[in-house]
């Protein structure tokens, strides 16, 4: 099962997410993780996004691409996966589309999480 799970920050993906890929057997690749993961290892790509980050600016999709499609092609992703936070914009989902199309597979589920701007604020 390859799925994808958007929303907007506080709709709570990251609750959603934990409980499908436990359903399914399959591992939450969440980017807020991968970029953890990358800058705690020192790879190069982490050591990249460390520098935006610690600068405070946005992580070029670039970087957060090349760390997902690393995060992909992992062993525990090669039955299937659940992006939390990834695609966010339209260059990122084009990309993944081509991914998944050059590895010659697809999606089987989009979920959009949909909550009140008001509850978000809230939360």
């Amino acid at each position: 099962m390859r799925l994808v799970l958007v929303g907007p920050p506080g709709a709570g993906k990251g609750t959603q997410a934990q409980f499908i890929a436990a359903q399914y057997d399959v591992p939450q690749v969440s980017t807020g993780d991968i970029f953890r993961a990358n800058v705690g290892q020192g790879t190069p790509l982490g050591l990249e996004a460390k520098r935006y980050m610690d600068a405070g600016e946005l992580v070029p999709d670039s970087v957060t691409i090349a760390m997902v499609e690393d995060r992909l092609l992992q062993d525990d992703a090669a039955k299937g996966f659940l992006l939390d936070g990834f695609p966010r914009n339209v260059a990122q989902a084009e990309v993944l589309d081509t991914m998944l199309h050059q590895a010659g597979t697809a999606l089987d589920v989009v979920l959009e999480l949909v909550v009140d701007d008001e509850e978000v604020v809230r939360r």
